[in-house]
């Protein structure tokens, strides 16, 4: 069995200075996705005995980025979607196993008054593009913080959060395409119903020691593994980010 990982660290510096390496130890994922590293290459050498590191990194200094560190060295590993608009900050990285592919994104966040909202739509339909591409030779499991939440019971407040950057109907929308496209998000394949499940709480009014949260960070994989998947995970307790890791298990 497999265990694969997906956090967004915002920022690793910061994160590695808040238990970083002891999750990853006790953990010991086959493999771990990064989002929002902001670093630049050459900033940071990161001492992880036993795993590969394959890095993207923004061409903006201290934004964005993402990683992905993996016991089992893949066949190939590509970096972005080979879309001039879409290959500036870092976002995909994908590795190639002989089984299926295993890919990381970082959704680009709508921004607070949706200036970002129309990009973000093009970027949705790009990969979707490109996931179905990969998937045409074998099965992906994609993973990251997707900047959306699907449903209602993925955020304490729709009803307040409706419109807004991460909730709108526009990206909901997009969410469910994947899930058309024969996508299974892996955690409500498990918990179809589950509440209080949050990945993401803003660092104001102490959200997150108030439970109000919001689940944004994914695993989701081709339908042709279902049979495959054992448990899809959200370590709720683990600090050192605004967002906690999320895990799958997979034969």
């Amino acid at each position: 069995m497999k265990k694969y990982i997906s956090w967004n660290v915002n920022g690793l510096r910061a994160c590695l200075g808040k238990g970083f390496t002891d999750f990853v130890e006790r953990e010991s994922p086959d493999a771990i996705a990064l989002q929002e590293t902001k670093l630049s290459e050459g900033q940071l050498t990161l001492e992880l005995p036993g795993y590969h590191q394959y890095w993207n990194y923004a061409e903006k200094k201290g934004y964005s980025g993402t990683a992905v560190f993996a016991k089992e060295e893949p066949l190939r590993v590509c970096f972005d979607m080979g879309i001039e608009e879409h290959d500036h900050e870092g976002r995909v990285i994908s590795l190639e196993y002989p089984e299926y592919w295993l890919v990381t994104e970082y959704v680009p966040n709508s921004k607070e008054e949706l200036e970002r909202l129309d990009y973000r739509m093009t970027w949705e339909d790009a990969f979707l593009s490109y996931v179905k591409k990969l998937e045409a030779d074998k099965p992906v499991i994609f993973c990251g913080d997707l900047n959306v939440a699907h449903r209602e019971i993925d955020l304490k407040n729709p009803k307040t959060n409706r419109g807004h950057a991460g909730f709108t109907d526009e990206e909901r929308g997009k969410f469910g395409a994947l899930l058309d496209a024969g996508f299974i998000d892996t955690y409500r394949y498990f918990y179809p119903d589950k509440t209080d499940a949050y990945s993401w709480w803003s660092y104001r009014f102490h959200a997150r020691e108030k439970g109000i949260g919001w689940r944004i960070d994914y695993f989701l994989v081709s339908g042709a593994l279902a049979p495959r998947l054992k448990d899809a995970l959200i370590y709720g307790d683990v600090q050192g980010s605004d967002h906690c890791p999320v895990g799958l298990l997979i034969d």
